[in-house]
């Protein structure tokens, strides 16, 4: 995949983990034939990197992720672990050519969580990650709630994982407490110090997941960790759709190889498939993001839609809608029924739009187009 930043043209990587962090959220299960149906969207849409599971878990766990690596898809294929050399064995034998190598490098977890000291997390990442290499594997290794670690331990533990073989840093702000300032200027002081390739995983507990990512990579970062919806454990993970169209039209990167047009595609099956419900209201893929009811917003659309839409609703995979309801203008009245070949006169207009207003109040909502054309020939008789 080519994302591009427009500073230095250094390559951005996108790695999805809607098959494992995403299906963490506390209710949330796929069945097997939807996490392959996914991953193949995933693909197909460009990502570069899918981490689908868990292998260690066995089971419908394990077997999927195999069914997915039979799939040869174009993505590199990775699975989570911990740094047990058991669960490194698992992924070989699911054939993955990744690994994520996970532990807790904040002094809270690691003395209230795993009860150890700083020198046992080294040892057991370098295990890892030596074993890992040794097969022949690409390796991440994730620092769990990376962010609320002390600094100056992230950069020995880097710069150890380095030395061990290891690929990239997985900077993992694990329970959302970063704000983009603080994240941007802590990854800008990680990479001066490592020269290690990052990923950003961020979680939304504050609302900030993706301004958290996309300020990582300001500060340096090369990979980004995303979600579709941002599914994932508690107020979830920065979305994928949500990052990609930030890098595209607010930082004007290239992305020549991501079909955006999946978006709202991929977006519904998930939801789907997780029980999640799409909000109409969603960032990128819901379908207000081109409905317009508001008399002055509704025309200015008509006239030019560029007046009120970053972006052409078909690159997303949507389409535009005007809307008809209590806060509609004349104008919109008048465009709406053109559709149904209905012209209406200025005093018509008016008079719809009185009946209109008067009807959405009552029903606490827009109208239907069959409604519409309802009270507009019981208007004229």
């Amino acid at each position: 995949m080519t994302v591009n930043r427009l500073s230095d043209g250094k390559r951005i990587y996108i790695v999805d983990t809607t098959l494992r962090d995403g299906e963490q959220t506390a209710g949330v299960v796929f069945a097997n034939e939807e996490k392959i149906a996914i991953a193949t969207m995933l693909s197909d849409l460009g990502i570069d990197q899918l981490e689908v599971g868990i292998p260690t878990m066995g089971g419908d766990e394990k077997q999927a992720i195999k069914d997915i690596v039979k799939r040869n898809l174009k993505s590199s294929i990775m699975a989570w672990n911990r740094p047990v050399i058991s669960d490194i064995d698992q992924s070989i034998d699911c054939g993955v050519d990744a690994v994520a190598i996970s532990i807790s490098v904040s002094d809270i977890h690691i003395q209230n969580k795993l009860r150890k000291s700083r020198e046992w997390v080294l040892e057991q990442m370098v295990k890892g990650v030596e074993y890992a290499k040794k097969n022949g594997l690409y390796v991440s290794v994730n620092g769990e709630d990376a962010s609320r670690a002390d600094r100056d331990f992230l950069v020995e533990f880097m710069n150890i994982a380095k030395q061990a073989g290891a690929d990239r840093f997985r900077y993992c702000d694990t329970v959302g407490v970063m704000d983009p300032f603080k994240i941007e200027e802590d990854i800008r002081y990680l990479h001066e110090k490592t020269g290690v390739d990052i990923e950003m995983h961020t979680h939304d507990d504050f609302g900030m997941a993706t301004a958290n990512t996309i300020a990582g990579v300001r500060g340096g970062a090369n990979h980004v960790g995303v979600t579709v919806n941002g599914l994932g454990e508690r107020a979830g993970n920065a979305a994928l759709e949500e990052v990609l169209m930030a890098f595209k039209f607010v930082y004007g990167m290239k992305m020549d190889d991501i079909d955006t047009r999946m978006f709202r595609e991929i977006s519904k099956y998930v939801s789907r498939a997780s029980g999640r419900e799409l909000p109409i209201w969603k960032a990128i893929v819901g379908t207000n993001m081109f409905a317009h009811e508001s008399g002055i917003h509704a025309d200015g659309a008509i006239k030019n839609p560029t007046n009120y839409e970053a972006f052409d609703p078909s690159v997303v995979g949507l389409e535009r809608q005007i809307v008809i309801g209590k806060h509609s203008g004349r104008a919109s009245v008048i465009n709406k029924f053109q559709e149904y070949n209905i012209e209406l006169t200025d005093k018509e207009a008016f008079d719809m739009l009185e009946i209109i207003r008067s009807r959405a109040v009552s029903f606490k909502r827009s109208l239907f187009d069959k409604e519409l054309v309802k009270m507009y020939n019981e208007y004229k008789k």
